[in-house]
């Protein structure tokens, strides 16, 4: 998630586990550790690849925060001796603060390494957006409340813990909401006899109404968007090319092996120019993605390895969130249409059979 949506998670947890007592310093405490993990990105590795597929990486693992932490309260409890009576209440806020943040990341599709330096792939629950207003919003809530109220009520830390509750059960809605989806998907996915290698459905931004549901092929994928407002009308796909064929000169290239073990498959391969480019296929949406690498590139003729390379992204991200505000519009235009309709009919029956 964002890295303010982390500052007030990990201040909301942190107040909620240290109680009224810690006061204020729950809350900035608790916000640090939420902080602490994305600040890696910070650190650059001189590699396009390696700065995108490190990122929640070693300082998103629950390992490292669980050696962290110690290191962490001994520093708290210096700079507040008065808090030493409360020792194993700050070890508790603190790892939980760090480890919220990491599990919070999860649910969305980026990819999160929760078990480095142990080789498994990244999880990516992919149920969240990067940023979603409906999350973040009552969990601001809680933490400016918690820090204008009197320290020393147990209102601060009531409101604080209703409204994490309340961004939790945003999270349980996220979960079901994808649930459905992944069916819907799968069964229109068989109506149209698309034979399909990997399925990923993502909310689109800001948003967990209206998904965005890829399937992938042997040599290409198919994208189609699923309305949880307008749940009857037929999902639709739309098939785009790949040509995994251009790295096959490439196999054994750090960069491509680690993209393709990044993506969990995701991705598409292209020639630009003179460039062979690797698509993150997870974030975006056709023609534009957040994250495309130059990987190869053609020499006489031939294709091989480069040094990767980020390259700009396929339209005005503009263009991107007016396309998702077209369709979540069209959803519920289609709905109130389609009320209009029934209700007269409803109240032909009630009329005749009253």
């Amino acid at each position: 998630m964002d890295t303010v949506t982390q500052i007030l998670l990990g201040a909301a947890v942190g107040k909620a586990v240290l109680g009224r007592g810690a006061g204020r310093k729950a809350l900035a405490w608790g916000g640090l550790c939420g902080l602490l993990p994305d600040l890696d990105v910070l650190v650059p590795l001189g590699d396009a690849v390696k700065n995108f597929t490190y990122h929640r990486g070693p300082s998103h693992s629950l390992f490292v925060m669980a050696l962290f932490t110690p290191l962490l309260v001994r520093l708290i409890l210096r700079l507040h001796p008065g808090e030493t009576v409360r020792r194993r209440r700050w070890y508790a806020g603190v790892f939980l603060a760090l480890g919220t943040h990491t599990l919070l990341d999860c649910f969305t599709v980026y990819g999160t390494q929760i078990l480095w330096p142990l080789p498994t792939p990244p999880v990516m629950w992919s149920t969240l957006f990067i940023i979603d207003p409906a999350y973040s919003l009552p969990l601001l809530a809680g933490v400016m409340l918690a820090a204008l109220l009197p320290r020393k009520t147990a209102a601060a830390w009531r409101v604080n813990l209703l409204c994490l509750a309340l961004s939790t059960l945003y999270l349980a809605w996220s979960v079901g909401a994808k649930a459905h989806v992944n069916e819907a998907a799968r069964t229109a996915l068989a109506r149209q006899d698309i034979a399909h290698e990997g399925l990923l459905t993502v909310p689109t931004a800001f948003n967990t109404l209206l998904w965005r549901v890829l399937a992938m092929d042997a040599d290409g994928y198919y994208e189609g968007f699923y309305s949880l407002l307008d749940p009857g009308r037929t999902l639709r796909f739309t098939r785009h090319a790949s040509r995994p064929e251009l790295l096959a000169n490439l196999a054994g290239h750090w960069p491509v092996e680690r993209l393709r073990w990044f993506t969990h498959g995701f991705y598409a391969v292209s020639r630009e120019g003179e460039s062979i480019v690797m698509t993150d296929l997870r974030m975006g949406m056709e023609p534009d993605y957040f994250f495309r690498f130059r990987v190869g590139e053609v020499v006489d003729d031939r294709i091989r390895p480069a040094d990767s390379r980020r390259m700009p992204r396929g339209a005005p991200r503009r263009d991107q969130l007016h396309r998702i505000w077209q369709l979540l519009t069209a959803s519920s235009e289609r709905i109130a249409a389609k009320s209009r309709l029934e209700l007269p009919c409803v109240c032909i029956f009630l009329f005749f059979h009253g």
